[in-house]
């Protein structure tokens, strides 16, 4: 097979494909006669091929994928003008917290935020899929411990949390959350179902209720060192039961 038949391939598989498509399964359709190497030179040809379209090639946490480009959205956004519900000040800077300190116990966000953490939040979050248990600290009552999710990357569009833009403003780590809920205008596939939006409404209207909105302090930078003994395995899942108040 020529270049040029293996990038109409990878054309056909990526448009198809309703989610980002990793290199792995590209090679699947070559059988794997084509490495990685050699996908990724393909894939930077067809990134370039669509430079001046009006849609282009993007690299996210898991995979390959077509999107629409940022300045057409306010045009594709009157497709569809009912718009999802948008979060809550108080998700997005729980949200910003975890992104730039994970990971980190609710007890961790209440200090920083000052304000007792809703759980409904954490449970919108957790719905989502940008949030998720990675751990238990090892401490008295061993909290958990959360840590974004690959999904928040693809939804933000970057390949790492190196990614995320370095900021001492609490206000512009929230307008970055936010962006979120505006890449979900143009995400016909990622619609948010009718508890999510009662869910929405009842943490504003908590958030709405307490007046408090303190500003967190400036995040430690970026780093994967984790304390050996800081994090356990998530264990088995038991057997579901009511949790206490």
């Amino acid at each position: 097979m020529n270049t040029a038949e293996a990038k109409r391939v990878l054309e056909a598989a990526l448009i198809c494909s309703p989610q980002p498509l990793p290199v792995r399964d590209m090679r699947v359709l070559f059988q794997d006669e084509l490495g990685a190497d050699t996908l990724k030179t393909l894939l930077f040809d067809l990134q370039n091929d669509w430079a001046n379209r009006g849609v282009e090639l993007v690299s996210v946490a898991t995979g390959w994928r077509f999107q629409s480009r940022p300045e057409l959205r306010e045009y594709l956004d009157r497709l569809h003008p009912e718009k999802p519900p948008r979060y809550s000040r108080a998700t997005l800077e729980t949200l910003a917290i975890i992104a730039y300190r994970q990971p980190v116990t609710r007890g961790d966000i209440e200090d920083i935020r000052g304000v007792t953490v809703n759980s409904l939040i954490v449970k919108q979050l957790e719905d989502r899929g940008w949030i998720e248990v990675i751990g238990h600290r090892e401490t008295v009552g061993r909290p958990s411990l959360f840590a974004t999710t690959r999904q928040f990357l693809d939804d933000l569009g970057i390949d790492s949390l190196d990614q995320l833009p370095v900021s001492d403003d609490p206000a512009q780590r929230a307008e970055l959350m936010a962006s979120l809920s505006r890449a979900e205008d143009a995400q016909a596939d990622l619609p948010i179902d009718g508890q999510a939006a009662d869910d929405t409404a009842a943490v504003a209207d908590a958030d709405a209720a307490s007046g408090l909105f303190p500003e967190s302090p400036a995040p430690e930078p970026l780093s994967s060192d984790n304390p050996a003994g800081d994090i356990s395995p998530v264990p088995p899942a038991p057997p579901a039961t009511q949790a206490p108040p």
